[in-house]
């Protein structure tokens, strides 16, 4: 969500920190800030620290800076309002009573009221309405004689999650940073370090990175660093290169990131199946699973959990592992699965999914089911993040880098890496030859039948128009067109802020029929497979009340209004292609609108808090 910048070494530090925060914009934010360590008289140890603040965009925190705004050490920040409303007092860094002390946080401390009223007994005047400010008198109220003690004993009295930056006008040699639950990533330069919440605000400057685990620490130096545990003790930690460059969170031509990564579909699905094809054996290779398949074999149940879009591509994924595996499956929201006390049995084996790999509701699943000695997969597309970390192995889905806040190439990649995953599991147990060579065939055929959905965009583009003053709308699927029904209904309310629900198409006639009229239009999923013919029946019910339908199909239908025609796959694969053009409605749509597509209102891309 919130998004953390900062830097040390011997460049001018505001350009950096204000580029690095425009990287993070499409996190979602409504405030920024940031503080430096300004450059010390001469003979003098120290300047003090330096902070402007500002709600809005990052362009008005650049409008706000002093002329005078020099030094070659800061942090930064993006806020997304948790406690107290979005306004300039509220916005990050936060300071202590004698502004020697700037803290930059993401994560929500749970104590915080308490630690406010301990705080304000002891004479401290509080002048934000945030959790955060907290942190900064603790650390600024501590009497231990290093930087690196003062945030260890603040931080020994909070409880809940965060990530840290950490500023001290007494030490401006360096940054604390710390992490427990909340990304934080150290990037590695020549003779400069930088410390972000997000790999994007470091790769126009280093492709070396080192991420913390939670209970870590780090001291960044311009020449140096360390990590250690938040007690005390040094960990070993390695440099890892960051996968992708610069240039891939660029828009490269398009208006919006979600009109590129729409279309960068193509060359994504290609990724995932990249070298993960095993033609002889028909089935494919997934090398990082770390499961054998005298282990596969003794699976006797599968729980996918994941939250908004990875829960949705769960549902696919569950679909597909049981019609390909013949293993019972079924997905569940992992922010509700975590808190249900669920009974973790031995012979289950648990996929959690995750764009980020840093969805808080998703790892804490993933921690809660370690504790209870479950093998736990993970669906993820960043290398290295805290859920691939901590799972006993996985599929990387290759999605690239996806910047805007709504999901479409990730959904689609990661729906494809279960196809995968799938199709191994079923050729371990007892899918044939005949239909390994079948699926893989329809998955060779993935990538040229997105381009030619996607040829058909302008279509769809007038299609969006005719519907966008559209009320409500109704997304009805049934069996493996319920998941795209529900993914669609999301994309739709999430980028174009139209009411929209989703129903299994079975289920219209026991209640949502009565929503039915012309101005809440119907988008139905219709694949062309055994349950065509139950499908057009629910079409009938609902023209029979003057309902208006938007088929998405493989072939026109007749009780719809418009068809949106898609290509024929495998039955089993045909949800990831029919979800395809309902992205181009959504984004349609949402342009027709006038909506801020790459960044809606109130979301943020990574929900790194409860």
């Amino acid at each position: 969500m919130c998004g953390i910048v900062g830097y040390i070494g011997k460049r001018d530090v505001a350009p950096l920190l204000l580029e690095g925060l425009q990287r993070l914009e499409y996190r979602g934010y409504d405030s920024a800030g940031i503080a430096i360590q300004g450059k010390p008289a001469k003979g003098a140890q120290s300047a003090g620290l330096k902070t402007a603040k500002a709600k809005g965009r990052v362009r008005d925190l650049e409008a706000r800076l002093p002329k005078r705004f020099a030094g070659t050490t800061g942090i930064a920040h993006t806020r997304w309002a948790t406690h107290g409303a979005p306004n300039d007092v509220n916005a990050h860094p936060h300071q202590d009573a004698d502004g020697k002390v700037a803290v930059v946080h993401n994560g929500i401390i749970d104590n915080a009221a308490d630690l406010r009223a301990k705080l304000a007994a002891d004479g401290v005047e509080l002048v934000s309405d945030t959790d955060s400010e907290a942190l900064a008198h603790l650390i600024g109220r501590s009497q231990a004689p290093t930087l690196e003690e003062k945030v260890r004993h603040a931080l020994a009295m909070v409880e809940g999650t965060y990530g840290i930056a950490v500023l001290h006008a007494d030490f401006p040699d360096r940054i604390v940073v710390a992490r427990n639950g909340s990304p934080v990533v150290l990037g590695i330069g020549e003779k400069e370090m930088f410390v972000a919440s997000d790999v994007a605000a470091l790769v126009s400057h280093t492709r070396q990175v080192v991420t913390l685990d939670d209970g870590e620490m780090a001291t960044l130096k311009a020449d140096d660093y360390r990590t250690y545990t938040t007690e005390g003790s040094r960990t070993s930690t390695s440099p890892t290169t960051v996968e992708w460059e610069a240039e891939s969170y660029d828009m490269g031509g398009h208006d919006t990131y979600m009109h590129k990564e729409i279309h960068e579909q193509v060359d994504a699905v290609d990724r995932v199946l990249r070298g993960r094809i095993d033609d002889r054996f028909s089935t494919v290779h997934l090398g990082g699973l770390n499961l054998d398949a005298r282990e596969a074999r003794g699976v006797r149940r599968v729980k996918i959990l994941g939250c908004g879009s990875a829960y949705h591509t769960g549902l696919i994924g569950a679909q597909l592992i049981e019609e390909l595996a013949r293993i019972p499956a079924d997905a569940e929201p992992a922010s509700e699965f975590r808190y249900r006390n669920p009974v973790v049995d031995p012979d289950t084996l648990y996929i959690a999914v995750s764009q980020s790999g840093e969805t808080y509701d998703t790892l804490a699943a993933v921690q809660e089911l370690k504790r209870k000695g479950a093998r736990v997969l993970g669906v993820v597309n960043v290398v290295g993040s805290a859920i691939a970390r901590e799972t006993d192995g996985g599929v990387y889905v290759h999605a690239g880098p996806e910047v805007c806040v709504v999901s479409t190439k990730c959904f689609t990649n990661t729906a494809v890496a279960f196809a995968l995953l799938a199709l191994h599991l079923g050729r371990i147990r007892d899918l044939s030859v005949a239909d390994g060579k079948r699926i893989i065939a329809g998955l060779r055929k993935l990538p040229e039948q997105i381009a030619e959905v996607l040829r058909g965009e302008e279509e769809i583009k007038k299609l969006a128009a005719e519907y966008a003053n559209a009320k409500s709308m109704m997304f009805v699927g049934r069996v493996r067109g319920y998941p795209v029904a529900r993914e669609a209904s999301l994309k739709l309310k999430e980028v174009s802020y139209v009411h929209a629900e989703a129903y299994p198409a079975s289920e219209l006639k026991h209640g949502p029929l009565a929503l039915i009229e012309p101005e809440v239009p119907t988008v139905a999923v219709l694949p062309d497979d055994d349950l065509l013919e139950k499908n057009r029946a629910t079409l009938e019910e609902i023209k029979a009340r003057s309902g208006r339908i938007l088929a998405v199909a493989h072939r026109e239908q007749e009780k719809a209004d418009h068809t949106i025609l898609v290509p024929r796959n495998e039955v089993e694969l045909d949800p990831i292609l029919m979800g395809i053009p309902l992205q181009l409605l959504a984004y349609h749509t949402a342009l027709a609108l006038g909506r801020d597509i790459d960044k809606p209102r109130n979301l943020a891309k990574s929900v790194t808090v409860e």
